[in-house]
């Protein structure tokens, strides 16, 4: 019979909020409850009956705490198979009690990691008694409910509520799934600790979720992995997007280039506006000039406090998502008027330097392409050199271009995004499509410099570009008619550095 009505149950977790409701119903059930060290006295608090572990086993909590639970009474009771006449046997041989239910988490051993704990610290964090608990009760799923996190308790009293204190075998299988999956994490990032990398995601399924209204289009249905809670507070506005959260991560990752007060606009992940100034306010004012079309219902982030003064400038465009790290009352005030306006207050988390793609019948991984190149990494290659000026906006159109759909050219000036032609499958198509944007919202090239993400391989491009007025390129280098592209420069007073770095971003 897969319906069971639990009689008795294992409680010892880390994390005692939200336990309460839980307990009071299993009493209210004549649940027999066994438990440890601060569990039990939590539960002796709430007046509730509580056998512990240690009357169980015969056996005192020794080693600090290293070994409480591991006994063949308690591990017994949870394993042994309730339809197994040899099992049910042993069990009475060796007065065993049954263990119905297992409420379990585990050490914070990724918090402890991220605190900056010393290293005896952390690997005293490493749980034994707890894996184990939770490995053994999600093996036996037959006749065992494990609960392994907090984040289920809430899923768990609802169940537990509505059955009248049993479960199906269909629930205590999930309930295993979910198990797994925390053990699974667990030991990734015990993994990551000792292989010396703690912030990159391999096992994502184990990492909070969030079902999305659908995918990239209606059809799709789609789901996030991860803390978004972590690294926003959601201040205004409806929920995310599956294109927000895409757009969102272009976003900040571009953003997070530049040290100077700096505003960026994001349309389908690339960017449409990038400026830095002294201000929020004008920041976002030279970003929205560089495209005040597309940047209608694009998703905005700046590195800034947003004033007022920013606030009224930018409220009347319609977009979809604004990020900052703070935003005055004003502010908020101003930006708040329109309800479906999702307003982030961004908090600092650290990223991880790995990327994962799915491809085929697997999975790509790569490391991030963390490489920025400034002004001391450029080769003067031609025999004018860049200004000091057109330096700095080389190192400005560089970031701009690292995070731009490949083939791309990005045309910047005084720490302003002019243009860009992004996700060409021609070099000289894409700065056709940059000079022509460039043309219609009114910049004068002039003097203004030019980023490539990969070499030129014929002296089309810095032809082009000098009769549109560009003054000084960058580009990686590398290809073996790299002299005719310098040489046209030379005839014509260009000024050309190499980085030796490619950015290409499919």
């Amino acid at each position: 019979m897969s319906s069971k009505k639990i009689q008795s149950a294992l409680i010892s977790v880390y994390y005692k909020d939200g336990l309460a409701p839980i307990v009071e119903l299993l009493h209210k059930n004549g649940v027999k409850i066994y438990s440890t060290g601060g569990t039990q006295t939590f539960i002796e608090e709430m007046g509730i009956p509580v056998t512990a572990v240690e009357d169980l086993t015969s056996y005192p909590s020794i080693f600090g705490g290293r070994v409480k639970t591991l006994h063949p009474k308690v591990f017994g009771g949870i394993l042994y198979r309730r339809d197994n006449e040899g099992d049910v046997q042993t069990a009475a041989q060796f007065e065993i009690p049954s263990i119905d239910l297992v409420i379990v988490d585990l050490y914070p051993f990724e918090e402890t990691v991220a605190g900056g704990a010393s290293e005896d610290d952390i690997i005293e964090k490493i749980d034994i008694g707890g894996i184990s608990l939770i490995r053994g009760a999600a093996k036996n799923f037959n006749d065992v409910l494990i609960v392994s996190s907090r984040t289920q308790y809430a899923e768990v009293l609802a169940l537990l509520e509505a059955k009248n204190g049993g479960t199906d075998l269909a629930d205590r299988k999930r309930f295993a799934m979910l198990a797994f999956g925390v053990s699974s994490h667990y030991d990734t990032a015990i993994h990551a600790y000792f292989s010396g990398n703690t912030t990159d995601i391999y096992d994502f399924k184990a990492l909070p979720n969030h079902s999305l209204r659908y995918g990239e289009n209606p059809h799709q249905t789609a789901t996030f992995y991860g803390d978004l809670e972590a690294l926003f507070e959601k201040l205004n506005g409806k929920e995310l997007s599956y294109n927000n959260l895409v757009d969102v991560d272009a976003c900040i990752t571009l953003l997070d280039e530049f040290t100077q007060t700096s505003f960026v606009i994001i349309k389908h992940t690339n960017a449409c506006g990038v400026a830095s100034a002294e201000t929020v306010k004008q920041a976002y004012l030279n970003a929205f000039a560089c495209d005040t079309i597309s940047a209608f219902g694009g998703v905005l982030a700046t590195n800034g406090e947003v004033d007022a003064e920013a606030a009224e400038a930018m409220n009347s465009l319609f977009f979809e998502i604004l990020i900052a790290p703070s935003f005055t009352p004003e502010a908020l005030e101003i930006l708040k008027t329109k309800k479906n306006r999702i307003l982030l207050k961004r908090n600092e988390v650290a990223f991880g330097k790995k990327m994962f793609k799915t491809l085929l019948n697997g999975v790509l991984e790569q490391d991030k392409d963390l490489a920025t190149e400034t002004a001391s990494q450029m080769r003067t290659v031609t025999e004018k050199a860049p200004s000091e000026a057109e330096l700095k906006a080389l190192e400005f159109a560089l970031k701009v271009c690292k995070h731009t759909k490949s083939n791309t050219i990005v045309l910047a000036k005084d720490g302003q995004l002019i243009a860009s032609g992004v996700g060409q499958t021609s070099r000289v198509d894409a700065l056709k499509q940059a000079i022509e944007k460039a043309n219609e919202f009114g910049f004068d090239l002039t003097g203004s410099v030019m980023a490539s993400d990969a070499f030129f391989p014929f002296p089309d491009c810095v032809e082009i570009a000098h009769k549109a007025g560009i003054t000084a390129v960058v580009q990686p280098g590398g290809s073996i008619k790299d002299k005719d592209s310098i040489a046209y420069c030379d005839a014509n007073g260009l000024a050309m550095v190499m980085t030796g770095v490619r950015h290409f971003k499919h």
